[in-house]
C-alpha cells in the first residue's frame, strides 16, 4: 500500500486546475484528433498554413522584440563609433563583458518563471502568476546588488584580463554609469515572462518598438548634436531600459491582466529558496 501512495504522489501533477474535478469522470479523449487526418498534398499545405499563422501569431511579435530590445545597445554603440576611437572601444568592452555578462545571468535566473507561469497558467491558478513575478523580482534584485560588485570594480578586473590601461579605465568608468540598466535587466525579465504567459506579446512589440525609436532619436540628440558624448549615451541606454520596464508596468498595475496582477503580496517571501535553486539552475542551463 506504501508504494502505491508513492506511484501516486510521483505522478500528482505540480499544480492542479481549480475548474477541473478529481472524479473518474474527467479524463482526456484520445479519439478526438487535434486537426483532421491529412489525407493529401493539398490538405497538407492546408493545415501547414493554419498552423503557421498560430505559430508566428505568438513568435513573430516575440522576435521582434527581442530584436528591438538588443538593438538598444547596437544603436549607442554605432553613435560611439562617431564619437570617438577610445569611446567605442570603452562602450564594446563594457556592453560585451560588464553588461553581456549580466544580461545573461538576469536573463537565465528569469527564465526559471517560464516553466512556473505556463504550469499555473495551464492550471488555471491565474492568481499565481504575479506572486511567481514578485518571487522572482526580489531575487533577481538581491543577485542585481550583488552583481553590482562587477560594475564597481570593471577597471581592476578588466586590467586583470590583459586589457589596455586607457580602455579599462574608460569602460570601468562608463560601466559605472550603467548600474541602472542592471536593476532594469532585473525587473524587466520576470515582466517579460509574465506577460508571455498570457500570450500578451503585442503590448511587449508595441513597447519595444517605441522605446528603439526614442532611444535612437535621443542618443542621436545627447550623443553628437549636444555633444554630451558617451555620457550622454549612457543616460539615454538607462532610460531607455527604464522606459520599457516602467511602461510594462503601467500596463500590468492598470488592470488589463485580470486575476494575474491582484497588487503585491507577502507570498512573494515565501518558499523562495526552492525558487533560488530553480532560477540558478536555469541560469547555468541558459548560460
Amino acid at each position: 500500500m506504501e508504494n502505491n501512495n508513492n506511484n501516486n504522489d510521483i505522478d500528482a501533477p505540480l499544480l492542479t486546475s481549480k475548474n477541473v474535478s478529481n472524479n473518474n469522470n474527467t479524463h482526456f479523449h484520445s479519439g478526438i484528433p487535434d486537426i483532421p487526418p491529412i489525407n493529401g498534398a493539398k490538405e497538407f499545405f492546408t493545415q501547414f498554413g493554419i498552423e503557421s499563422k498560430k505559430l508566428w501569431y505568438l513568435a513573430g511579435p516575440a522576435i521582434f522584440t527581442s530584436v528591438c530590445r538588443y538593438s538598444l545597445g547596437a544603436v549607442t554603440q554605432t553613435f560611439a563609433g562617431h564619437v570617438g576611437t577610445l569611446d567605442l572601444a570603452a562602450f564594446s568592452v563594457e556592453n560585451s563583458v560588464i553588461a553581456g555578462f549580466s544580461l545573461g545571468i538576469m536573463l537565465g535566473m528569469g527564465s526559471a518563471l517560464e516553466t512556473l507561469c505556463g504550469q499555473a497558467f495551464g492550471a488555471g491558478q491565474v492568481d499565481m502568476l504575479g506572486i511567481y513575478m514578485q518571487r522572482s523580482w526580489v531575487i533577481l534584485l538581491v543577485t542585481a546588488l550583488i552583481m553590482m560588485n562587477l560594475y564597481i570594480f570593471a577597471t581592476p578586473m578588466l586590467l586583470l584580463i590583459g586589457q589596455t590601461e586607457e580602455i579599462a579605465h574608460a569602460a570601468g568608468k562608463l560601466a559605472l554609469w550603467m548600474i541602472p540598466q542592471l536593476f532594469a535587466y532585473a525587473l524587466n525579465y520576470p515582466i517579460a515572462k509574465f506577460l508571455q504567459a498570457q500570450s500578451k506579446i503585442m503590448v511587449m512589440a508595441f513597447i519595444a518598438a517605441t522605446a528603439l525609436v526614442l532611444h535612437t532619436i535621443f542618443s542621436w540628440l545627447f550623443m553628437l548634436k549636444l555633444g554630451y558624448g558617451l555620457a550622454g549615451g549612457a543616460v539615454v541606454l538607462n532610460l531607455s531600459w527604464w522606459f520599457i520596464v516602467v511602461s510594462q508596468l503601467i500596463y500590468i498595475f492598470s488592470g488589463t491582466c485580470g486575476r494575474a496582477w491582484s497588487g503585491f503580496s507577502w507570498g512573494a517571501f515565501s518558499n523562495l529558496w526552492s525558487f533560488v535553486k530553480l532560477s540558478f539552475a536555469s541560469a547555468i542551463m541558459m548560460w
